[in-house]
């Protein structure tokens, strides 16, 4: 149970790979689109039968008929002796991991929702026959099995207290493993994401980091305070703090396994609340506000998720927290912020505050002599103008860096689109009294924001930068494996960026 004095945490739901079905409370399996109609796909022949002479028609047909679809993700429920099923779109036959994904997602949503204060052991039996699809249909059921924690006086006790794969798959339970701790990751994003402002401020949120990685191997963390990022020259994270009772932090977290010879550096926004400042938002665009941690969320969960992996691959990631408050004490537009390493930046816009606290991350960063170096953020209302609420946008030093990027958010399952970063748009960010203007005009607001990120990254290091305000934040219906709310959007694609580079 959460009080006024604990970060709200979701439980997480046991995880198990079995041969069959017995004893779940839930039976989750997928209908496709055969070549004469749709198919059941999974159960047991004699789990089939039994259902069928129990509804006195093809389980296909009864599913369609009680307002079923092969449509992707689409759910029907038909409760029979046994167990109730939920049968889950899964379009056509031979469907790929991320439709897999999505419906193990979708089915484990419908489970939960049949608790009613109970807890349900729930199998996903989908016709899952390799180990891959052990790991997929496990990661799609676990993150559908969440919901945003309540800060009550009744518990966070899981609906699914136990999630069963149903498969005969040789090698299973690496990859199950492998499932079980992205999605901790993943869980652990949204936790943070979900916290509320007045629970998790950058003290807070740094202690939480720390106990995140409190047991794991080859794992550091620094929390740089107030008098810390003074002494360092960390401008912009102090100019963005400075408005609000809660000070800033800079956390930076090295896993380092013995024989790596790559280094990625991640760096995260950690604003753990956007009032605007002195450019104060409206009154609704302020309420979601405590989502602006999202990045920092990400590479953070993301280099626990790393480290107990174990993947040969050095990561240092920076989680540059701050709350944006207008007080007597806040920075101001026009403004002269001397950032990390010297450069001086006019402020142009008091709301445009995430891209200055990643200035300090990002020439920090830099300092670790990355091979690649990731930025990720809930930067720009324009980038959700541009690719909506599912997509996130990226902008690269090249090429290279664009391909490896994309190649691991595919392998991961989530949508990313490439913007580019033009001349035109840099040319926006001339000052005429320092060295960069932090803003300019509205046109290409989530280029521009990447132009400017860029100043701060060494040049010839292969870059990428992740503006993830549209996905990191679900303000409508929940869908696939996504709640509402917090969505620990680019944990995955970090890991298996990560996982690339170690290869």
């Amino acid at each position: 149970m959460a009080n006024s004095t604990q970060l709200p945490i979701r439980p997480r739901p046991d995880l198990k790979v079995s041969r069959n079905a017995n004893g779940a409370d839930v039976v989750i399996a997928g209908l496709v689109e055969g070549s004469h109609g749709p198919v059941v796909q999974g159960l047991a022949p004699r789990a089939v039968k039994e259902a069928e002479e129990t509804f006195g028609a093809p389980l296909a047909e009864v599913a369609i008929r009680a307002g079923g679809s092969t449509k992707v993700g689409s759910t029907v429920v038909l409760p029979w002796s046994r167990n109730s099923l939920v049968l889950v779109g899964c379009g056509a036959e031979g469907f790929d991991g991320e439709v897999l994904r999505k419906a193990a997602g979708s089915g484990a949503r419908a489970a939960a929702n049949l608790s009613h204060g109970s807890s349900l052991k729930v199998a996903v039996d989908m016709g899952i026959t390799s180990a891959e699809q052990v790991r997929i249909a496990a990661e799609g059921a676990l993150l559908g099995c969440y919901k945003v924690p309540t800060i009550t006086a009744v518990s966070n006790d899981p609906e699914i207290s136990t999630v069963t794969i149903v498969s005969n798959a040789r090698g299973a339970k690496p990859e199950l493993d492998k499932a079980r701790i992205l999605a901790d990751a993943v869980y652990t994003a949204r936790d943070w994401v979900d916290a509320p402002a007045n629970l998790l401020y950058p003290k807070t949120f740094a202690a939480s980091v720390q106990s995140w990685c409190k047991n794991l191997s080859d794992v550091t963390v620094e929390v740089l305070d107030e008098k810390a990022l003074l002494r360092g020259g960390f401008g912009g994270i102090l100019a963005v703090g400075g408005g609000s009772a809660h000070s800033p932090r800079l956390v930076r977290v090295e896993y380092a396994p013995e024989g790596a010879t790559t280094t990625l550096a991640l760096v995260g926004k950690g604003i753990t609340f956007d009032s605007g400042g002195l450019n104060i938002k409206t009154a609704d665009g302020m309420y979601t506000m405590k989502c602006d941690m999202g990045g920092a969320a990400a590479v953070l969960a993301a280099v626990g998720a790393i480290a107990c992996l174990g993947l040969n691959v050095r990561v240092v990631a920076y989680g540059c927290m701050a709350e944006n408050m207008p007080s007597g004490s806040a920075w101001r537009p026009s403004d002269i912020v001397t950032t990390y390493g010297g450069t001086t930046v006019e402020n142009g816009n008091s709301d445009a505050e995430g891209r200055i606290v990643m200035a300090d991350g990002l020439a920090r960063a830099c300092e670790d002599d990355p091979d690649f170096i990731v930025d990720i953020s809930t930067l720009t209302g324009a980038c959700m103008v541009a690719l909506g609420n599912h997509t996130a946008g990226v902008m690269t030093s090249g090429a290279q860096a664009a391909d490896t990027l994309l190649d691991a958010s595919e392998a991961a399952g989530e949508d990313f689109w490439e913007l580019p970063i033009t001349d035109e748009v840099r040319e926006r960010l001339h000052s005429d009294i320092a060295d960069i203007k932090s803003s300019g005009a509205r046109e290409g607001g989530a280029m521009l924001a990447a132009a400017f990120l860029q100043r701060f990254v060494t040049p010839g290091t292969d870059w990428a930068h992740l503006d993830i305000a549209g996905p990191a934040y679900n303000e409508a219906s929940a869908h696939g494996y996504t709640p509402i709310q917090g969505t620990g959007f680019g944990v995955r694609t970090l890991v298996q960026l990560a996982a690339h580079l170690a290869e």
